[in-house]
């Protein structure tokens, strides 16, 4: 005959229920900020990279400006009129049958723009030649580029200074 406090005593108590309700809220409270920080880590190395391979192809294009690959008046920097040109390429002068000279398969968008469907060239803010570092300017040409982003990375330096 089985004993009536052991049938009793077989399941879970409210108070029993309550803490192992509070140790999961109090490890998910730990897990979620973390989750977080590990999102915007990713997104700062997509921009750190994107970064890095827009200002790369803006020197390729003014070094084979500078080596001849391709004509221009003597007024211009030497850099791309928009990021566009990099993809789409100009006139190597150099070659015979006058082939493109391409410096990016696709403009890499900035990580941080809150719009999904604007174009990638559009998510960058754009730097000319004659403008200053400080205070950056749209121009004739890109000399740099820069993210819009409002707010700061976890290095303490704001985004636009990347």
């Amino acid at each position: 005959m089985p004993d009536r406090n052991a049938a009793r005593h077989a399941g879970f108590t409210i108070v029993e229920l309550l803490v192992t309700l509070v140790i999961v809220g109090i490890l998910a409270s730990a897990v979620f900020p973390m989750a977080e920080l590990a999102v915007q880590r990713g997104k700062e190395r997509e921009l750190r990279d994107a970064l890095r391979t827009i200002r790369a192809a803006l020197d390729a294009y003014k070094r084979a400006g500078d080596e001849g690959h391709m004509e221009r008046k003597a007024d211009e920097s030497g850099y791309p009129h928009t990021l566009e040109e990099l993809v789409q390429g100009v006139v190597d002068a150099k070659t015979p049958k006058g082939a493109p000279m391409r410096f990016l398969r696709a403009i890499p968008r900035d990580p941080f723009f809150a719009d999904a469907e604007a174009p990638a060239a559009k998510t960058w803010g754009l730097r000319s030649y004659l403008s200053s570092h400080e205070e950056p300017v749209e121009g004739s040409d890109v000399f740099d580029v820069y993210s819009t982003a409002v707010g700061q990375g976890l290095n303490g330096v704001p985004y636009r200074e990347w």
